[in-house]
């Protein structure tokens, strides 16, 4: 079988693994091959007395908990929130990303985040990867609505890995959305919708079914 080769764009450290921890995990476990990019550590928004690369390491430890390779972790250095002022950057970027690795399916946030660097991760997003399938991940707290369109089903270790990834996120616990309960909440109401025990979400942004592609359904 064809390993499909899999885009992760966060536009924080953090970001991916809220929105879409545990479909990585699954997607990891299936053999996928998975690249995950990063366009902030968030120096500016630590808590006092944390180290300034302290998201660049907590990163690393919980991208690992759910299976990427070290080599396949990149990050950036644009500044939190002023990603407006680096648009054509940031997009340019992304097209060396498309050519290089040639994603079958991008995972970037929803075209609804209200953040103003999450908007921009996913609408250039868009116009860079607008050939390849993409799906934006749920983060409520961002986002204004939400088209629950796209479905991935988990299993319990799905979710625990994804629960222990967050909590590498040492810096990042008094967010009350980083609790166990919440994420485990959020995994019981999606999957409430679909009949099934677990799931997370997605906008389904566009979907590409190119002649070479195996059609697989979420569950």
């Amino acid at each position: 079988m064809t390993k499909r080769r899999i885009l992760v764009l966060a536009p924080h450290t953090d970001d991916g693994e809220f929105g879409c921890g545990g479909t990585i995990c699954r997607l990891v476990a299936e053999g996928d091959l998975i690249t995950y990019v990063a366009f902030s550590a968030a120096e500016n928004s630590l808590p006092e007395a944390w180290p300034p690369d302290t998201l660049r390491e907590e990163v690393k430890d919980a991208t690992k908990v759910l299976g990427i390779h070290t080599q396949d972790v990149r990050l950036f250095d644009y500044p939190t929130r002023d990603f407006p002022q680096f648009r054509q950057q940031i997009l340019e970027e992304m097209i060396l990303m498309k050519k290089e690795i040639k994603p079958d399916l991008v995972l970037l946030p929803s075209t609804n985040d209200t953040h103003q660097d999450h908007q921009i991760v996913s609408q250039e997003g868009f116009r860079a990867f607008k050939t390849t399938s993409m799906l934006g991940y749920e983060l409520p707290w961002n986002n204004l609505t939400f088209r629950t369109n796209f479905f991935v089903c988990l299993e319990d270790h799905h979710i625990n890995k994804k629960i222990e990834a967050l909590h590498c996120y040492r810096s990042q616990q008094e967010r009350p959305y980083a609790s166990a309960e919440f994420v485990k909440s959020l995994a019981v109401t999606r999957g409430t919708q679909i009949g099934v025990k677990y799931a997370e979400v997605f906008e389904s942004i566009r979907w590409v079914l190119k002649a070479d592609t195996r059609i697989d359904l979420p569950c």
